[in-house]
């Protein structure tokens, strides 16, 4: 017992021999504690007296008391900022989201989309299954420009035209091609009279060159000496009669053919019509139905279309329709009004690029193609009564960028892939990662000059994410209320879109929620003013992304 009492003795006395030795190390810790405490957002520690201690003793106090103190407020300052940034940002999140609803509420359908939508009603009447393509037809009509119909004969091809025609009031041209049509059956016979006075032009009054509204079957069996008066037609709107050149009044015409064109010379003829769709016969679900049509025996509850886009309006003439100077000049309104924003332009660069570039075997988009495609969109959009193109308006191009009817469905999934992974978010959060270590080094520095810069760029990045976080959350509550507000899609392909889309805007909605909340607390560390070991407490992921960059350049 008295061995262990002397090494106790003995272990003290080296404990406070070493204490003795080193108060120097002891005030410059106590002095970094209180140079700590003394930054913005922390309570200084209070000096501590100890009448009965040694000089030594109470070095050793103060500092393990100081320390204590510093740490405490050193916690409650990050447990105010954390919980006044998440009342903010749940406050924030609800009314962000109320927002985006009421917004998507407010917009009203204007005079032209109203004239879409009893025009769609009124030409699908009748037919079964044919919603995209009524669509389509009228999109084409109101663009200037040509549809293509791809599928059996039997299908509705020729009966959509001359829908369309009457729909106008134009005149209409029909003609099925062979291998043996000669230009005459399109553009009219020679003039005897002409012949007689030594001119080679041709009577075309009833003829294509005349028709404002056409229907050409089998298309892709004209021959050469049809193709090269068809092609200019086609795209530039001209006929070559005689020595003279005129300018035809060619609304839209509609191509139709049982398979796809085989002879290289066929591509530019195949390239003039900007949309093209597939159509595919009446679903076995639908055979019932086709038959008492064709019986004409509906019952009440039968239904000839999947949507019904004026809610039975249209049915009762309470809806106008589209005219003929509608589709002369709503194209020429919308390329002036409308605007392209720069994430549908990489929407559209980036949907080329992925199938000229990574599709096997690759598909050809033409220059002109892509153009035309643009000022589609717009007239798609301006139809729908809105001043800008929307993501979900490129949905349209699955009909327009492929070369063969399975291309559509690589198109769509690109699209939707691409949409749903929300590439602005990822440049949001990336801006953030280059504040935030902004952030960190104007704080370790107190660099008032840069402080309150960072502050301004923080606001402007909340203001960003608490829009983009409202969109998505009032997307998701609302089901999606931009897409099924637009008329050119059918209540089938929004529920598939709706499918496709759902999974990764959840995730996007939750990142966006996140990304908010951090960007908040940085905006609450730099109104404080407080140190970088505050802020990487409040962030530590994002701090150790922060020093793996600063090493990664090392």
């Amino acid at each position: 017992m008295a061995t262990n009492a002397a090494l106790r003795s003995s272990f003290q006395a080296l404990v406070v021999s070493h204490q003795v030795q080193r108060p120097a190390a002891n005030r410059n810790y106590a002095g970094r504690r209180q140079r700590f405490t003394e930054r913005p957002g922390f309570a200084s520690a209070a000096p501590l007296q100890s009448p009965t201690a040694a000089p030594w003793q109470l070095a050793a106090v103060r500092a393990d008391q100081a320390t204590e103190t510093a740490d405490t407020g050193y916690i409650q300052l990050i447990s105010d900022i954390t919980r006044g940034v998440d009342e903010a940002h749940a406050a924030a999140v609800k009314s962000n989201t109320a927002a985006a609803l009421e917004g998507f509420a407010a917009s009203t359908a204007n005079e032209l989309k109203q004239k879409v939508q009893g025009s769609c009603l009124d030409l699908q009447t009748g037919l079964l299954e044919r919603e995209t393509e009524v669509r389509l037809l009228l999109l084409a009509a109101l663009c200037g420009e040509h549809l293509l119909l791809l599928g059996p004969p039997g299908t509705a091809k020729s009966e959509l035209s001359r829908r369309l025609s009457k729909l106008t009031g134009g005149r209409y041209y029909e003609r099925l091609l062979t291998r043996f049509s000669v230009p005459e059956e399109l553009f009219g016979p020679l003039s005897m009279k002409g012949l007689e006075s030594d001119l080679y032009v041709r009577k075309i009054d009833g003829y294509l060159p005349t028709a404002e509204v056409a229907f050409v079957d089998e298309i892709f069996k004209a021959n050469s000496a049809i193709l090269n008066a068809l092609l200019t037609l086609l795209n530039e709107r001209l006929f070559d009669n005689g020595n003279e050149r005129i300018t035809v009044p060619l609304l839209c015409l509609v191509g139709a053919s049982n398979e796809l064109p085989e002879s290289e010379e066929l591509d530019a003829l195949y390239d003039r019509f900007l949309i093209r769709r597939n159509v595919a016969q009446v679903s076995a679900s639908q055979l019932a139905t086709l038959a008492r049509l064709a019986a004409g025996t509906l019952d009440a509850g039968d239904r000839m279309s999947t949507d019904d886009p004026t809610n039975g309006a249209a049915g009762q003439g309470q809806v106008p329709e589209l005219d003929m100077e509608d589709f002369r000049n709503t194209a020429a309104v919308a390329y002036g009004k409308v605007d392209v924003p720069e994430a549908v332009i990489d929407l559209l660069t980036s949907t080329r690029n992925y199938l000229q570039d990574k599709c096997e075997p690759p598909v050809y988009v033409s220059d002109r193609r892509f153009m035309k495609s643009i000022k589609m969109l717009q007239v798609a959009a301006w139809a729908d009564g809105r001043t800008a193109v929307h993501e979900y308006d490129c949905l349209l191009l699955e009909f327009v960028l492929g070369q063969r009817p399975d291309d559509a469905q690589k198109v769509r999934s690109f699209l939707l892939e691409t949409i749903a992974s929300d590439p602005g978010l990822q440049q949001t959060e990336l801006v953030f990662l280059g504040l935030f270590g902004r952030a960190c080094r104007i704080l370790e520095a107190a660099n008032e000059a840069e402080l309150a810069e960072a502050r301004a760029e923080v606001a402007s990045l909340v203001e960003v994410l608490s829009l983009r976080q409202g969109s998505l959350a009032a997307t998701l509550d609302g089901g999606y209320p931009e897409l099924r507000d637009t008329v050119w899609q059918s209540e089938a392909a929004v529920q598939a879109a709706v499918q496709a889309l759902t999974p990764q805007m959840t995730e996007n909605k939750k990142r966006a929620e996140d990304l908010l909340r951090e960007a908040m607390l940085v905006q609450a560390a730099l109104d404080q003013g407080v140190q970088a070991a505050v802020l990487e407490k409040l962030l530590p992921k994002r701090f150790k992304q922060y020093q793996k960059g600063i090493s990664g350049r090392a």
